[in-house]
């Protein structure tokens, strides 16, 4: 009897492993469990995750013999881990594979929104250049105080990146353990006041909701960027979107979102707002080596070994 379900949108060649190594069941999202019959849910005993649907615990009763859930990505905000954790479920996710990618792309951001990168290829698109306009001068990005928000693996990569481009390098965290010399914060408000730019790197999830909230915003100040690679839920997206038309700070650069890809639609008005839909990992070769670290994790945890990048304990 086939032992996994596989939840989400997959692509050709994850599909087709998915297949080869565990004859899986594929489904669109979680709320398609419920229409399976009970005899074939009761023999599900892993699943892999891929998506940002809410994965609740209502969803896990609906499989009794579920022992792992092996989530696609770093960030598994859509899993309810507690409920996973009561009912002896291991969960996992494909962390350092995609730290790379994730911080490349936030340094990206960070200079296409200070060098205006999209608006000079539109004039250039538009025959402006052509006709000798003149292109208003963007801004500088080297040598700006920059704070990290979440010294975690990818924010460490973000604060070595950006160090090269002699950034002075401020952060907050859950704790001061840093080696580099960098300056700590014991808050976010103390580390915007501090800073001419943030880059978000931590965790979604419940205890970090609004964690950037209309102070933290207000705090930057008029010059600031807010960078944000983690999720949309740990920006007070209205708060954001007022600083963006009022001016009380310059711009950000955002690749993440509350509702995705649904996003607010205010967004899409604003010029001082660079706008990418949630490509942090999305590359060739990261996600094939997120697919591959899900498919180990699924492995390890059907032949009775821990699992290889589990999230909790039980």
């Amino acid at each position: 009897m086939t032992k996994v379900l596989a939840i989400g949108q997959y692509t050709d060649n994850d599909s087709a492993a998915l297949t080869a190594e565990f004859d899986a069941v594929a489904l669109a999202g979680p709320d398609a469990i419920a229409a399976l019959p009970e005899e074939q849910r009761a023999g599900f005993t892993a699943l892999a995750y891929k998506g940002h649907p809410p994965l609740t615990g209502a969803h896990m009763d609906l499989l009794p013999a579920l022992r792992v859930i092996a989530n696609f990505g770093v960030g598994y905000d859509a899993i309810e881990v507690p409920a996973a954790t009561a009912r002896g479920i291991v969960v996992t996710n494909t962390p350092d594979v995609l730290n790379d990618d994730v911080a490349d792309l936030a340094v990206a951001m960070l200079i296409a929104q200070a060098r205006q990168m999209p608006r000079a290829e539109n004039w250039l698109r538009e025959g402006n250049w052509l006709h000798g306009k003149d292109l208003p001068l963007a801004r500088k990005m080297s040598g700006r105080r920059v704070g990290i928000l979440g010294m975690g693996r990818i924010g460490r990569e973000i604060a070595d990146r950006l160090a090269a481009f002699k950034c002075e390098i401020h952060y907050q965290s859950r704790s001061e353990a840093d080696p580099a010399g960098w300056t700590y914060h014991a808050d976010p408000v103390s580390l915007a006041q501090a800073v001419d730019d943030i880059v978000i790197a931590i965790v979604g999830g419940p205890e970090t909701e609004g964690f950037v909230s209309a102070e933290v915003i207000a705090a930057l100040g008029a010059d600031g960027v807010i960078v944000n690679i983690s999720r949309g839920s740990v920006i007070d997206e209205d708060a954001l979107i007022q600083a963006l038309e009022k001016g009380v700070i310059r711009g950000a650069a955002l690749d993440v979102f509350r509702k995705e890809p649904d996003l607010d639609r205010r967004f899409l008005a604003l010029e001082n707002a660079l706008l990418l839909p949630h490509v942090g990992s999305a590359t060739v070769e990261t996600r094939a080596e997120m697919g591959a670290l899900q498919r180990r994790n699924l492995a390890a945890v059907l032949s009775g070994a821990a699992a290889v990048t589990p999230v909790n304990k039980v």
